[in-house]
């Protein structure tokens, strides 16, 4: 693995530590165990870099991606694992995405709903992770439904349950586990979004750190470094950006 030279270090993370915001929002990026370190294809990614700048990791780990954007707009930590969106970009320069996840909805088996066009209706309640991805799109884009905002991804299908809302929206991924934890759930047929999944830092950091950070994620796409991460995770259903 290649090693950057000492400038590059201080230009991406200036305290002389590799600061790593970790969102457990996103199954997809990273999950945690009881009592074991944080795991994942962010987590790899993060060492990967922490390694190439020849200097230590400090992971700061959150259970949304909401307050992990602001960690990193605010220089709480140097980078982070972010789906690009125009609101986050205010804060954040963002590299090429790196993996690209579907986002779905999830209704009761039982239900009218089949297609993205039943959702968007007058009296339909929608629960969205508060701050993801798919919360600032379906905010944009939803002419009808009313947005209920659960505190963070993974408790979507649990408030959607427990306040009998009409549908869950979120990470596929997310969402078929939840289904099958549950059961009479089911995924409407096709995506409502392409999530992409970039490496993000502060603006404030300036172009060579944004040119570096490019540079990193572009060799790891190419050398097969983040397929093989996916792999070793165990992540299905999620592929790599071109």
């Amino acid at each position: 693995m290649e090693h950057y030279p000492l400038h590059d270090a201080q230009a991406l993370a200036p305290t002389g530590v590799l600061r790593a915001t970790v969102n457990l929002g996103n199954p997809i990026l990273a999950r945690q165990d009881a009592g074991q370190p944080p795991t994942g294809v962010s987590v790899d990614l993060a060492r990967a870099l922490a390694t190439c700048l020849d200097i230590s990791l400090e992971l700061v780990v959150f259970d949304g991606a909401a307050k992990a954007v602001d960690a990193v707009a605010n220089e709480r930590a140097d980078i982070g694992f972010f789906a690009i969106d125009p609101l986050r970009s205010q804060g954040i320069q963002f590299t090429a995405p790196y993996v690209l996840i579907e986002g779905c909805y999830l209704a009761r088996e039982a239900s009218a709903f089949e297609t993205h066009a039943d959702v968007d209706r007058p009296g339909v309640s929608v629960v969205v992770g508060k701050g993801s991805a798919y919360d600032l799109y379906l905010t944009r884009t939803l002419q009808n439904a009313e947005l209920v905002r659960a505190p963070t991804s993974p408790s979507v299908v649990d408030v959607f349950l427990e306040g009998n809302y009409d549908v869950a929206a979120g990470v596929k991924q997310q969402l078929e586990s939840d289904a099958q934890r549950n059961g009479g759930l089911c995924l409407l047929p096709e995506r409502f979004m392409v999530i992409q999944q970039a490496m993000g830092l502060p603006s404030s950091r300036g172009a060579l750190a944004a040119s570096l950070l490019q540079q990193f994620i572009e060799s790891r796409k190419a050398s097969g470094f983040v397929h093989e991460a996916l792999r070793r995770n165990g992540i299905d259903g999620a592929t790599v950006a071109p």
